[in-house]
Parts: structure tokens; sequence; C-alpha cells
């Protein structure tokens, strides 16, 4: 069977390529959520780290504390979490709107992955998986 991509594709693109599929994926999922795709793993981290604080947020996703307070303040705004004023930080909590839809994301997520798994088999997915995280580690 020919293939649909080039062979001399670069890396990037393929990983662009499957970056945008999971996000349709996702976004047809929880399309009556009101939360775009770039908000899930931020939902997620906070439903299962309750009282986290924005410093730790941004030190998780390797990101600047103003990206992380404008996207708390998207969360806020339509209702999934809120956040407290403990001291000199602001523990962010997630409100049970927050968690029903944390936890569908997180249902999606593994469909997406059972998907990817019945394309390449188990085993590949279990290479597929550590080889994704060996390069995230080794670039951050």
């Amino acid at each position: 069977m020919k293939s649909k991509l080039d062979d001399d594709i670069p890396t990037v693109p393929l990983v662009s390529i499957i970056y945008r599929e999971h996000a349709k994926f996702l976004n047809e999922k929880v399309k009556d959520e009101d939360l775009s795709f770039g908000l899930f793993p931020l939902l997620i981290k906070i439903y299962k780290n309750e009282g986290i604080i924005q410093e730790q947020l941004a030190q998780s996703f390797h990101l600047n504390e103003s990206t992380i307070t404008r996207n708390l303040k998207k969360l806020e705004d339509k209702g999934f979490i809120i956040r407290i004023q403990d001291k000199r930080t602001k523990k962010i909590e997630i409100t049970e709107k927050g968690k029903r839809t944390a936890q569908k994301v997180m249902d999606y997520d593994e469909m997406w992955d059972e998907k990817i798994r019945n394309i390449i088999g188990d085993e590949e997915f279990f290479n597929y998986k550590n080889t994704l995280r060996l390069i995230s580690e080794a670039l951050i």
C-alpha cells in the first residue's frame, strides 16, 4: 500500500499531524463543554493536583506564568476552576463541572491511546510512548 506521506518527511510534521488529529478527536468528543483543546492539559493537571499553585503549573508545562494566568482566567470564567487566595499564592481548585469535564477528557484520551495501540500493537505502543517521553525529557 502506498503511503499518503512522502518518505523523506521530517519528524516534526509527523508529530504535528498526530497532534492535530488528536485535537480534532478531543474537540469533537467534548464540543458541548465549551472548552478548547489547549486548556485540556491544564484542567487535567489541576484535577489530579487539587490545590496546585500557579507557579507549579507554569513549571509543569514549561510556560511563563502570564500564559498560565490567561488560561486559568478562561477556565475560571467558564466555571471549571476557582482560585483561592492563600497567603501570597493562589491555590487552584476544580469545580464539580471541572471534575466532570476533566474525567471525560481523560476517558477520551484513553480512547485515543487505544486507537493508536490498535494501529501499531501493544509492544510498539509501549516503545512509542517511551520514545516520546525520552525525547521530551531530553529537550526540556
